[in-house]
C-alpha cells in the first residue's frame, strides 16, 4: 500500500471517530477536516496540511468551534435560538463508528483526487484542498463564520504543494 493510501485510511478512520462523537450516521467532509487536524505532528507526510491549517489558526479545537458556531447559525436561520433553550443536549453517540462516507466527504475526496493527473502524485495537501474547495456546505459556512480567508488558505496550500516533492 502506498503512503497516500495509509493517509487516506487514517483520515477516514479519524473522521469516523469524529462522526461518532457528533452522533452522525455517516462520515462527512467536516469529519475528514477534523480528522486531518488530529494528525498534527503525527507524521511528516501531513506537514503541509498541518502548516496550512496552522497558518489560518486552525487546529482541532478551532475547527470544532467554527463548526459549532455554524451549527448555531444554521439553527438561527431556521428560527431556533440556542439561547432560548439554554444549553443544547450533547449528540447521542452511536456505539459503532460510522463506516460510510456521506456525500460531502465523497465529493471532497473526488475534488482532492482531481488535483493531480496520477494517483502517485497525490499528497495529503491535495485532500485538504478537496475539502476546502467546496463552494457550499457546512465546511465553507463554518470557515466563513470563523473569519477564515478560505481563498487565501487554498492559495498558500497550492504554493506549498508546488514546492513539495512527492513521496
Amino acid at each position: 500500500m502506498a503512503p497516500i493510501d495509509h493517509y487516506i485510511n487514517t483520515i477516514i478512520e479519524r473522521g469516523a471517530d469524529e462522526a461518532r462523537e457528533d452522533g452522525s450516521a455517516v462520515i462527512e467532509a467536516r469529519h475528514l477536516l477534523l480528522g486531518m487536524a488530529t494528525l498534527r505532528d503525527a507524521d511528516t507526510r501531513d506537514a503541509v496540511v498541518h502548516e496550512a491549517l496552522a497558518s489560518a489558526g486552525l487546529d482541532h479545537r478551532a475547527i470544532r468551534e467554527a463548526l459549532d458556531k455554524e451549527y448555531e447559525h444554521s439553527l438561527g436561520a431556521a428560527g431556533v435560538s440556542p439561547a432560548t433553550f439554554g444549553h443544547l443536549p450533547e449528540p447521542s453517540r452511536s456505539p459503532e463508528r460510522p463506516s460510510q462516507l456521506g456525500a460531502s466527504a465523497k465529493l471532497a475526496l473526488e475534488r482532492g483526487f482531481s488535483c493531480v493527473a496520477r494517483k502517485k502524485d497525490l499528497r495529503p495537501g491535495h485532500l485538504l484542498l478537496g475539502v476546502l474547495r467546496a463552494e457550499a456546505g457546512t465546511v465553507p459556512r463554518a470557515l466563513t463564520l470563523a473569519g477564515i480567508d478560505r481563498e487565501g488558505l487554498m492559495e498558500r496550500l497550492q504554493r506549498a504543494l508546488a514546492q513539495e516533492t512527492p513521496a
